[in-house]
């Protein structure tokens, strides 16, 4: 006998953790924090991506790097993105950073994983950065949200000159960021990133026309490099997505560019207005 999957609530270590199983999916689950959609994982088929945000920074990392990565991912969720990146990218070797324990044992318990390569350490994201080695990773993917805002300390010129340094000359550094029109934040993150980076780097935005036009809030992806970014590639796999993006690079990018922003002065991103990204 077959018995449907049921609905898991839990306390965890900053709000309340749901995991709600997909009826249409046999074995797929997405995690809510405080409402907020968190992840999506389908455990049968881990590759399968329903988010389109996610989708967007998996077109970065594997149109950056055909050959198995180096990853470290801040903020964990359910390890949607690490589960993919093993079965696309086999022989990765790949650090998950999670603040929250109590969320890291839920999604261990419910959502077990099994590829290999992946490493989850409980911790601060930047406190776990600064004590990484120079130069040991591919790619740096930051999609840290404390409910719905991505948390100051994770804003600022400093932090990304963190992630600057424990790069690889060729690598990649990718951030979620959620914004709405006129982009006061996003602005000031591709100052930050830029003024990190240093002059040499590429920089591009992946986001939905709606949310480029300034007709809803959303996410947008940021990418960077110390190098030429695939921006043609991207472009491709952005267009063809079920919900096409746009890839946003050279001089329209430099118009939304804004000014860096310091440990001093750095503030959270902006609430979403009611409704934005929460779920029943």
């Amino acid at each position: 006998m077959t018995h449907e999957p049921v609905p898991v609530s839990r306390a965890v270590d900053f709000g309340t953790a749901k995991l709600l199983p997909d009826l249409d999916r046999p074995r797929a689950w997405l995690l809510t924090v405080d409402g907020a959609p968190q992840s999506y994982v389908d455990l049968d088929d881990p590759e399968h991506l329903e988010f389109e945000y996610i989708r967007r920074i998996a077109h970065v990392v594997e149109s950056a790097f055909d050959t198995p990565v180096d990853a470290v991912h801040l903020g964990g969720g359910a390890l949607t993105l690490p589960r993919r990146l093993a079965h696309t990218r086999p022989g990765s070797r790949q650090h998950v950073v999670e603040a929250d324990r109590a969320l890291a044992a839920l999604v261990a318990e419910h959502l077990p994983l099994i590829e290999p390569g992946v490493t989850v350490h409980t911790a601060d994201a930047r406190r776990w950065l600064t004590a990484a080695p120079d130069g040991s990773a591919d790619v740096i993917v930051v999609d840290v949200f404390g409910g719905s805002r991505v948390p100051a300390h994770l804003t600022s010129t400093e932090f990304v000159r963190e992630a600057v340094r424990v790069l690889r000359p060729h690598g990649v550094y990718v951030a979620n960021i959620a914004d709405a029109a006129p982009f006061a934040f996003l602005g000031s993150q591709l100052g930050s990133v830029r003024a990190a980076f240093g002059g040499d780097a590429e920089l591009c935005v992946l986001a939905e026309p709606g949310v480029l036009r300034g007709r809803r809030f959303g996410n947008a992806i940021l990418a960077a490099a110390g190098g030429p970014l695939p921006l043609d590639a991207l472009a491709r796999r952005c267009a063809a997505d079920a919900f096409p993006a746009r890839v946003v690079a050279g001089r329209a990018l430099r118009d939304l560019t804004g000014a860096p922003v310091h440990d001093g002065s750095a503030t959270p991103s902006p609430e979403p207005p009611d409704g934005a990204f929460t779920v029943g």
